[in-house]
Parts: C-alpha cells; sequence; structure tokens
C-alpha cells in the first residue's frame, strides 16, 4: 500500500474538552498521529433510466427526444457490467456460471449465465478488427515469437498457435497444429524477420526468415538427461549455455563480440563431439521414412544442425535466450481449460482468441482492462499502438 495524500475521507478522534485531572479546560488540540483504512466501499449497482420527452407544435407536428446510441431495449445492461464479465471470463478465466454469481454476490444483480456469455459475443465482434490490424503488423515486426499448445474444442484435440512482441500478441485456433494452421492464418508466410520458437519442424517451411531456438527448452532437456540419465556432456552443455547467456545479459550492448562467439562455439562443439561419441545416429533401417532416433540424439542432431539459431542470441540483441514470450501467451488459455474445461464450440473457441490477444496487447501496453472494455461497450474501442 501507498500513503494516500488525499484521503476520501477524514475522522476524526479528539480528547475530551476539559482535564480528567484538573477539571481545566483543555487548548485547541493538534494532530499528533494519522492512520488510514484502506477499504471497498459499498458495492451496488446503478440503475439510470432514459425518459425521452415528446411535445406538439401549434402546427400540429410532433417532436419527440431521441435515446442515446446503445439504449435500444426497455431494459438491458450497461457497459461496465458488460465488460467485468468479459474480464472475468477472459482475463480472470472464470467459468461463465462462476462469473455469474461473482456479479450477482458482489452487487446483487441478476446477471445469468446467458447474459455473460453474450457480452463476450458483443466483445469479440467490438474487438475482431483491431485483431485483424495486430495480425498484420505482426508480419513486418523485427522479432517475433511463436509457440502452440493443445486444446480441447468440440470434445477433440485443437490446437492454439500465438506470435508476439514485447508489445503485441495474437493467438489462433486451428484443428493442426503445423503448416496447414500456419499457413491458414497467413501471417508466418508474410514473415521475414527473426522468428524465435522450440524447433517445430513445421517452422522450419517458413524460409524468408531468420530462425532462433528456444535454449530454455535445451535447458529443460538437458537438466533431465544430466539428472535423470547422468550424462556429463548434458551438464557441462547447460552450464556452457547458462555461461553464454550471462555475458550476454551484463555486456553493454546485449551482444557479444565475435571473438567470445567464436570461444564459446569452440566449447560447444567439444561438448557436442563429447554426447555424440556416446549417442551415435542410427544407422538408416532400410524402411521408409526416417529412422527413429533417441530423445538424446534428436537433441543432439538440433544442436548440430541449427547451431547458429541456438546462438543467435548472442548475436543480436534484439534475439533473447528463451522463447518465454510465447509460453506466457499459451498459459493463460491452459488455465482456463483446466478450470472450466474445453470449448463447446469452434466459434467459443475462437471467441476466447480474439478477445485474449485484445486484452493481453493491452495490458502489455499498461492499459487499465476494465477501463478499456467500458470503453469498448460504450463503442470507443480503445486502440493498442502497433509498432
Amino acid at each position: 500500500m501507498v500513503w494516500a495524500e488525499d484521503p476520501d475521507k477524514i475522522v476524526v478522534h479528539a480528547p475530551p474538552p476539559v482535564c480528567d485531572a484538573c477539571n481545566i479546560p483543555l487548548p485547541e488540540p493538534k494532530l499528533f498521529a494519522s492512520r488510514q483504512v484502506f477499504d471497498l466501499p459499498e458495492i451496488r449497482y446503478d440503475v439510470t433510466e432514459h425518459r425521452a420527452l415528446e411535445s406538439q407544435c401549434l402546427c400540429g407536428k410532433l417532436h419527440r427526444g431521441v435515446f442515446p446510441d446503445g439504449v435500444d431495449a426497455p431494459m438491458q445492461y450497461g457497459p461496465q457490467v458488460k465488460g467485468l464479465a468479459v474480464y472475468l471470463t477472459q482475463q480472470q478465466m472464470l467459468p461463465l456460471q462462476r462469473s455469474s454469481e461473482l456479479i450477482r454476490d458482489l452487487f446483487n444483480l441478476s446477471f445469468c449465465k446467458g447474459a455473460v456469455s453474450q457480452a463476450n459475443i458483443e466483445a469479440a465482434e467490438l474487438f475482431t478488427p483491431v485483431v485483424d490490424m495486430i495480425a498484420d503488423a505482426l508480419r513486418s515486426v523485427p522479432v517475433a515469437h511463436a509457440d502452440e499448445t493443445g486444446m480441447r474444442v468440440e470434445a477433440k484435440l485443437h490446437w492454439m498457435h500465438t506470435l508476439v512482441t514485447p508489445l503485441l500478441t495474437w493467438i489462433g485456433v486451428h484443428r493442426r497444429r503445423g503448416a496447414e494452421a500456419m499457413k491458414h492464418f497467413d501471417i508466418l508466410p508474410h514473415f521475414h524477420g527473426t522468428l524465435v520458437h522450440d524447433g517445430l519442424e513445421s517452422y522450419r517451411g517458413f524460409k524468408d526468415c531468420i530462425h532462433s531456438l528456444c535454449n530454455g527448452h535445451h535447458l529443460r532437456e538437458l537438466k533431465a538427461l544430466a539428472e535423470d540419465h547422468k550424462q556429463p556432456w548434458a551438464e557441462q552443455m547447460g552450464k556452457l549455455l547458462q555461461e553464454a547467456c550471462h555475458e550476454v545479459n551484463v555486456s553493454a550492448d546485449g551482444r557479444l563480440t565475435q571473438a567470445r562467439i567464436a570461444y564459446y562455439r569452440l566449447r560447444y562443439n567439444k561438448i557436442l563431439r563429447m554426447g555424440e561419441r556416446k549417442h551415435p545416429i542410427c544407422a538408416a533401417s532400410g524402411k521408409r521414412g526416417r529412422t527413429k532416433q533417441s530423445s538424446t540424439t534428436n537433441l543432439l542432431r538440433r544442436l548440430r544442425e541449427h547451431a547458429d539459431d541456438v546462438w543467435r542470441f548472442a548475436a543480436d540483441p534484439d534475439v533473447p535466450f528463451t522463447n518465454n514470450l510465447a509460453e506466457q501467451a499459451v498459459r493463460m488459455p491452459k488455465v482456463k481449460q483446466k478450470i472450466s474445461g474445453g470449448f463447446r464450440t469452434k466459434e467459443g473457441a475462437e471467441r476466447f482468441c480474439t478477445i485474449r490477444s485484445y486484452l493481453e496487447t493491452l495490458r502489455k501496453q499498461g492499459r487499465h482492462l476494465l477501463d478499456a472494455l467500458t470503453l469498448a461497450f460504450q463503442g470507443n474501442v480503445p486502440q493498442p499502438r502497433l509498432s
């Protein structure tokens, strides 16, 4: 808490008017201490009744007042409660029924599950043009982070895809994980910057961009090999990558000199050779398709074949060591699935992606989400910065 210089209410506690020892009147008291109590005000809903008046001219023409835009029904919910419903379900991940119950318990306002759902439908329609602009902006950013995670939609496995920057978040849902989905969304086919990802082979199909691999994934795999399978090369490789990351973090311009990169790459190759001697690539089996390799061999091959992508963070200050930005974007949808279960319809999943894209973008840019939602339902959708 921070001391409030301008409190909403002041309650004064004065001493008695006379001394209880000698009965002499006390002088004017002065302040000797203050204490502040932070609490919520009384929470209740307001009802605004709009009354349209009419007047008839002597000539017979009837003139009537006009209701403001958005006041369309005899009774309806206002922008603040609809914004709160969207915030609870799409930002705080509450199920529809629990959001309805919370609004009823806090405000003594009947706001049924269907009304919560309708508020989300309206929000998705309002935010779709903005999210389209976010997708268009991501096509031309210098560095973007990509990730995907499984989601249950209509009781079947679908995939939630994300593409993000420190300022922008875009999320979409598709029944496929790989290239078919990425081409359908039509963002990566036009992307020419550096794409940070976890090594999913489908990303490699986009040849017009530079690739950078997430070393957070590598460190987790290396730690498992070192601790569970007692492989010394994996422990050494993990320490090497962390050492290089630390040196980048403390450097003046967020990058290493060519000499330092060459030094680390020399050690890197030495450790790779150590691992490859213990886990050589299996010879071709003669069967159709790629010969199955162990997970350790696949990791070694990725670190060897895509070494430049592993070390991209050391040469480019705009490329981070990990893909945490994208992982954070898909983490909250996973939380929603754990709390609320899967999506019953594909339309519901798409609405969720649209609203999350908008809200996460605004959150990154420091906007107050409840205020933004209220403005949007008033017909004035706040626009995020796109660059």
